[in-house]
């Protein structure tokens, strides 16, 4: 088995919930949120996030505006709608029961070890 394919599929699963959490108290552009996650060590490239975030917008938890900016083109601001926001709430939830149980078998084993 490819333990870089798994680590990449974890990865996936969690980007979406990781998205609307950096946009819930501020709107950003998408480089700011390539930016956060490259800070948080969750690397991602601009092929993964254009489409995830297209998807996002069209699934209504997304809305954008356009910002001129001074640095060169018009900016994309990505803002959570107010259905993103209860997504997002539903989605913390699942995590944290999901953490929660992967924290009690995962430590569990450990210490059998």
């Amino acid at each position: 088995m490819n333990i870089e394919n798994t680590k990449a599929q974890m990865r996936k699963g969690i980007l979406e919930f990781c998205i609307l959490s950096l946009l819930k108290d501020k709107d950003c552009y998408t480089s700011e949120i390539l930016e956060m996650l490259k800070d948080a060590k969750l690397l991602v490239v601009e092929g993964t996030i254009y489409p995830l975030l297209t998807r996002l917008k069209n699934d209504d938890l997304l809305s954008y505006r356009w910002e001129e900016s001074t640095s060169g083109p018009p900016r994309k601001y990505y803002k959570l709608t107010e259905q993103g926001e209860s997504f997002l709430k539903e989605l913390a939830t699942t995590w944290t029961e999901l953490s929660n149980a992967v924290k009690l078998i995962t430590e569990k084993q450990l210490n059998n070890e």
